[in-house]
């Protein structure tokens, strides 16, 4: 039977060992992993079915952005994450490490190369260790103390912790790649949808920023902000509208930094945004009533909408949750409903759905008819995820059971996060000055974002910018401020409370004594306990198979 031990790869496909001997296999080989990071079922959580993927829904879920539609016992994954009240079995550790994996063996294919174009070889490589450095990065804020895997690995039972017990820092290595990425890669790529120089120096002055590391960080933000450049070349900038980030016409534009690519009626259904299927307004027809057939599984929280609350036309920092916006929550649609007409921020109606304003081009959002459960969820939609009415049949639509698919990619970084990130390492090591310029470039762009019906502005919109920031302790307040207002539902709140160091303050005494009151029945009680909820706990599987010489070599976070 020797001669069936070794067989030759068909000449239709491509293994690890030919991938990488010509310039074009080699390109599809690094597209390969781009595609992988877009498929929603590649980055299928074992226990939430592809999900729970998205980092808006576990962020937001943990966080104080959003509520949940229903109790433990109707989708207990997602109720976990909701009331801080994870276990060990829930994980997206699998799907980070698996990319982990591809791009290493990417990375090791290409360095072993002998016939690339070096100029090729060079660039692919530094796709490939941004992807690995990215991977870490979200392994690293969703876990924190993860192990770094590398190509030159070959037993993967890599221990988290030193010889003397505690855990290992693995932000030296995620600050290598991201510096490779940097020093290597072209400004102008080929394709849009690949990263390019400034994006990995944008995420390796992020991670100086998770790390208090303000003066590498602002040293980057120097060059990124006057002379960095999107894939195609063109200077970073905000976008003249707020909205235009969010709708698939309009994406991969100035304010692009890097995106995972999402697409519709390619034939793959898992392609299109698949990890918003659950979180459309619920009910009705996805293509004449509303975007998305189902299903209402993560409603902005009335603690978020409450923020967009503007006071002489700046954010209330300190007493924002003192009142409410006005809701519909005790009205049914067919119920007379007059909505808030107090001074608002217009980035809450692109960012949130609620009664009363126009909803895209599907028209005026109804109140009660778009929501699940109201007594879980609260009364509103979430609207930066969903799609027109007009994109319907060429980029969304329907598709397998009936779930919603639209073409809008995931962004992770815009270029408004560097300028407030910038904004942070000025008021830690630089000027307060500057600051206030970096902040007011965002506000200034608010203002002149207005959600419309018909020619007049739907709501009672207030945005002015800051004439001073004060002294630093309150220039902190207003940028974490902005973060939140700017940012909202896209996977950065709960990462910033926690490398602020606030999380339990912010998610006890103003998150929780909001949402409790109002959704007792759904958080019952739930807390926010510092030192342990900061990470996910590390899986039981991951740990039990990490046992060598009869030790784990896999320590499990504190509190767990």
């Amino acid at each position: 039977c020797k001669r069936f031990v070794e067989v030759d790869p068909p000449i239709t496909s491509y293994s690890g060992e030919n991938v990488y001997t010509d310039n074009a296999t080699a390109i599809g080989g690094i597209t390969g992993i781009y595609a992988l990071m877009s498929n929603s079922r590649a980055n299928a959580t074992p226990q939430a079915g592809g999900y729970l993927t998205n980092v808006f829904f576990m962020t937001g879920l943990a966080g104080d952005e959003l509520n949940l539609y229903s109790g433990a016992q109707q989708n207990p994954e997602m109720f976990a994450y909701y009331t801080n009240n994870l276990t060990p079995q829930l994980s997206s550790w699998v799907n980070i490490y698996r990319l982990i994996f591809t791009a290493n063996s990417a990375i090791e294919g290409l360095s072993l190369a002998q016939t690339l174009n070096p100029s090729v070889k060079n660039q692919l490589l530094g796709e490939a260790k941004f992807i690995r450095g990215f991977q870490h990065f979200e392994g690293k804020k969703n876990f924190g103390n993860i192990p770094y895997i590398d190509e030159k690995v070959v037993d993967f039972k890599v221990s988290n912790t030193d010889a003397g017990g505690a855990f290992v820092n693995i932000w030296p290595q995620i600050e290598a790649d991201f510096k490779f990425a940097y020093d290597n890669l072209d400004a102008k790529r080929p394709n849009k949808g690949r990263v390019n120089k400034w994006a990995a120096a944008a995420y390796l002055a992020k991670t100086y920023m998770f790390q208090n590391k303000f003066t590498e960080a602002k040293a980057l933000f120097d060059l990124i902000i006057p002379t960095g450049v999107n894939a195609e070349g063109n200077k970073y900038d905000l976008t003249p509208n707020f909205h235009t980030n969010f709708r698939v016409t309009s994406e991969h534009n100035v304010e692009t930094v890097f995106s995972i690519q999402a697409s519709y009626g390619d034939g793959a259904n898992t392609n299109g945004n698949y990890d918003n299927t659950l979180n459309y307004p619920h009910g009705g027809s996805a293509t004449t009533e509303k975007p998305g057939a189902c299903c209402g599984f993560f409603q902005p929280s009335q603690s978020l909408v409450n923020s967009f609350k503007t006071v002489a036309g700046l954010p209330d920092l300190t007493g924002y949750n003192n009142s409410d916006v006005t809701s519909d929550e005790t009205f049914t649609s067919a119920q007379e409903f007059t909505p808030y007409a107090g001074a608002l921020d217009p980035r809450l109606d692109w960012t949130v759905g609620r009664r009363g304003i126009p909803y895209y081009d599907w028209g005026v959002h109804p109140g009660r008819d778009w929501i699940r459960v109201v007594s879980y969820g609260g009364p509103y939609s979430p609207k930066k995820n969903t799609y027109y009415k007009a994109d319907i049949g060429t980029l969304a639509g329907t598709v397998g059971w009936g779930f919603a698919n639209n073409a809008l990619n995931f962004t992770p970084m815009r270029f408004a996060d560097v300028l407030l990130m910038a904004a942070e390492a000025e008021i830690e090591v630089g000027s307060l000055t500057t600051a206030l310029t970096y902040i007011n470039r965002i506000r200034t762009r608010a203002a002149a974002s207005p959600v419309l019906n018909g020619a007049t502005p739907a709501a009672n919109y207030a945005v002015v910018n800051y004439a001073t920031l004060g002294d630093k302790v309150n220039a902190r307040k207003i940028v974490r401020f902005e973060r939140k207002l700017e940012l909202a539902m896209e996977g950065h709140r709960f990462y910033d409370l926690v490398r602020w160091g606030i999380a339990d303050v912010v998610l006890n005494t103003e998150y929780f004594a909001k949402e409790n009151v109002r959704r007792a029945s759904a958080l019952a009680g739930s807390t926010f306990t510092k030192g342990k909820h900061e990470y996910l706990p590390i899986p039981e599987f991951a740990i039990a198979r990490s046992i060598k010489d009869g030790k784990e070599t896999l320590k499990q976070n504190p509190g767990y």
